[in-house]
């Protein structure tokens, strides 16, 4: 038990922080768009990782750094044309939550435009979309091969015999996480009714994933 609770206890410590992929997942929950699906997929591909890292692949890339740094440039280029996509969201508008709200007809909506705006929050994205996003930002991302692969395996195998029962706690820790950020999302829409305050999420998010893009390629750039 206590070393699925330190499997447990580093899982959440790795996962449990801002980044490219949590934003996605928060932002699918608040839409409520698909939320299971990005769940899975999130869950599902950590457990991949874990399970890959604690069966010795972290050794792979310590003889083969450069694998890391195609991750880096590749996951780089991928969080900038999402940022820029989010920036593009946050400058045009147009988008707002719609809750349970029933299907109106055009008459009851003041204007052509706020119709539009209202189908298109009701029909969202379709799910094949969605679920390539949340996989580039999950397998693109080179700190999921530095953090979940190479030093998750590392530590496991630490424990020897019970390396896989660090494993376990490691994947409990990614699916209770991913499940409470994805389906405790949908509380927050009630500010985020409006045009505008999608606006100011959607410029959040551009930042942050630009940001993350820089800082994965400043050490390659650096050195």
């Amino acid at each position: 038990m206590l070393t699925v609770l330190a499997g447990l206890g580093l899982g959440l410590s790795l996962i449990v922080a801002i980044g490219a992929q949590n934003v996605f997942v928060l932002r699918q929950g608040i839409r409520r768009e698909h939320v299971l699906a990005v769940v899975i997929v999130c869950a599902v591909s950590d457990a991949v990782l874990i399970v890959a890292g604690v069966a010795g692949l972290g050794f792979l890339l310590q003889s083969a750094p450069w694998l890391v740094v195609v991750a880096r440039w590749a996951g780089a280029g991928f969080l900038l044309g999402y940022g820029l996509l989010a920036a593009r969201r946050a400058w045009r508008g147009g988008e707002e939550l719609v809750v349970d709200a029933p299907a109106a007809p055009p008459t009851a909506v003041g204007s052509t435009g706020a119709t539009a705006v209202q189908t298109a929050a009701r029909t969202g994205t379709r799910l094949a979309p969605v679920v390539l996003t949340t996989l580039a930002l999950t397998w693109l991302n080179p700190h999921v091969y530095l953090d979940t692969v190479l030093m998750l395996g590392s530590i496991a195998a630490t424990h020897g015999d019970q390396r896989w029962l660090f494993a376990a706690g490691a994947i409990a820790a990614s699916v209770l996480w991913f499940t409470a950020l994805g389906f405790g999302a949908r509380h927050l829409g009630r500010w985020l009714r409006t045009p505008r305050s999608w606006r100011i999420l959607d410029a959040v998010i551009a930042v942050i994933m630009v940001t993350l893009a820089i800082s994965l390629v400043l050490p390659v750039l650096g050195g």
